[in-house]
C-alpha cells in the first residue's frame, strides 16, 4: 500500500519533467519539422469567411488519408511519407491557418478552431470521406477533434509521438522559450523592417516568395502564439470533452524513443517511461488500440518514415477490407508497456 502510494506521488512530481519532454518535442517541431520541405501551393479551399486554406493532395482512392502536422509545421512535414502512401489511396496534407501558404485565422487559434477549419476546407474542396487521420505531436490533438466532428467517417487514427492533453498546466508548461521567440518575431513584424534586416533572423525565411511575405505579417505570429497557448488549455479541454465518442475508432499510437527517454520513469523491477504509459492510456481509449515505441527523435516521420508508412498502409488495408487493423510490430526498445505490439480493446 505504501509502495503504491509512493509510486503515485513520484508520478505526480514527475509530471513536470514529463511536461519538459513534451516541451522539448514541441520545440523540435517549431525548429525543424517545417523545414523538411518548403511550403508548396496545392489546391485552395475557400472557407465561408473568405479565408483560403492550402491543401496538397496526391493519389486516388478511398479512404482519404489526412495528414495533420505538429506545432509550427506546414504540409511539407510529410514529404518523406505522403508520396509513398499516395500510391495506395488519396492523401491530403495541408497548411493550418497561420502556417505555410494558408491565410491567417481569427483568434483564438485553439484545437476547436483548427478542426473546424479542416472540416470546412475538406467540404469546400469536395474531399469526401471516409478518412484516416494521421497526426503528429500537437497535430494528434487536432486529428482527434476532427474525428469527433466527423464521427462515422473516420476509419482509423495514426498518432505519431502524440502530445498528451493536460500534460502540463497553462502558464507553467515550460513553453516560455518558444513563446519568447514567437513574441520577438511578432515585435519585428509589427515594425516591419526591410526583408534583409537581421532582425528577421529565425523568423522569416530568406527571399521574397509568398511564404516569406506571409511570415512578415504580424497576424502570422499572433496565430502561432494563440495556437501554442491553447495546447494545454482550451485545446486539451476540448479533447477531454470528446470522452468516449472515439472508443470504436481503431488507432495506432507510435512513441519516439528519444521523447520517452526524456521523461521520468516509474516502477522498480522494470522502470517504465511515464510518457509511454500516457501513450498506452491513449491507446486504451480506442478499440482496438495499439502502442509501439520505435528508435527515433520526436520527428519520427523524418527519421523513420518507413515506420509511419507501414502503420498508415496497414490502417488503409484494414479499412478497405472492412476489418480491424492488425497488431503493430513489437516495440524496438524491448520495454513496451503491456504486451509488445498487442491490442488493448475495451
Amino acid at each position: 500500500m505504501h509502495a503504491h502510494r509512493r509510486t503515485f506521488l513520484v508520478s505526480r512530481r514527475a509530471l513536470a519533467v514529463t511536461a519538459l519532454a513534451a516541451v522539448l518535442a514541441l520545440a523540435a517541431c517549431a525548429a525543424d519539422e517545417g523545414q523538411a520541405a518548403g511550403p508548396k501551393p496545392g489546391e485552395t479551399a475557400t472557407l465561408a469567411d473568405g479565408r483560403k486554406i492550402n491543401l496538397r493532395c496526391q493519389g486516388h482512392g478511398a479512404p482519404t488519408v489526412i495528414f495533420e502536422s505538429g506545432f509550427g509545421a506546414h504540409a511539407g512535414a510529410w514529404a518523406k511519407v505522403q508520396p509513398t502512401v499516395a500510391r495506395r489511396t488519396r492523401t491530403c496534407a495541408y497548411d493550418r491557418a497561420g502556417m505555410g501558404l494558408s491565410d491567417d485565422g481569427p483568434l483564438p487559434r485553439d484545437g476547436a478552431a483548427i478542426a473546424r477549419d479542416l472540416d470546412q476546407a475538406l467540404t469546400e474542396a469536395g474531399i469526401e470521406g471516409p478518412y484516416i487521420l494521421v497526426g503528429h505531436s500537437a497535430g494528434a490533438l487536432y486529428a482527434r477533434l476532427f474525428a469527433a466532428r466527423r464521427l462515422g467517417e473516420v476509419q482509423g487514427l495514426v498518432l505519431v509521438d502524440p502530445t498528451v492533453e493536460h500534460l502540463a498546466r497553462p502558464g507553467a508548461d515550460g513553453l516560455n522559450g518558444i513563446r519568447g521567440r514567437l513574441s520577438r518575431c511578432l515585435a519585428v513584424a509589427e515594425v516591419s523592417p526591410p526583408a534583409e534586416d537581421a532582425r528577421w533572423q529565425g523568423c522569416a525565411p530568406p527571399g521574397d516568395g509568398e511564404a516569406a511575405a506571409r511570415a512578415r505579417a504580424p497576424d502570422r505570429w499572433r496565430n502561432q502564439l494563440s495556437e501554442l497557448n491553447a495546447i494545454f488549455g482550451p485545446t486539451s479541454e476540448a479533447v477531454a470533452r470528446v470522452g468516449s465518442l472515439l472508443n470504436d475508432v481503431p488507432a495506432y499510437v507510435i512513441t519516439a524513443s528519444d521523447t520517452a527517454m526524456a521523461a521520468p520513469t516509474v516502477g522498480y523491477d522494470k522502470p517504465q517511461s511515464i510518457l509511454e504509459l500516457q501513450h498506452l492510456r491513449m491507446a486504451l481509449s480506442f478499440s482496438p488500440g495499439y502502442q509501439r515505441t520505435v528508435y527515433a527523435s520526436h520527428l519520427v516521420m523524418n527519421d523513420r518514415p518507413e515506420v509511419v508508412i507501414e502503420a498508415v498502409v496497414a490502417m488503409i488495408d484494414a479499412a478497405q477490407a472492412g476489418k480491424p487493423p492488425p497488431a503493430l510490430p513489437p516495440s524496438e526498445t524491448g520495454e513496451a508497456v503491456g504486451e509488445p505490439g498487442s491490442a488493448f480493446p475495451r
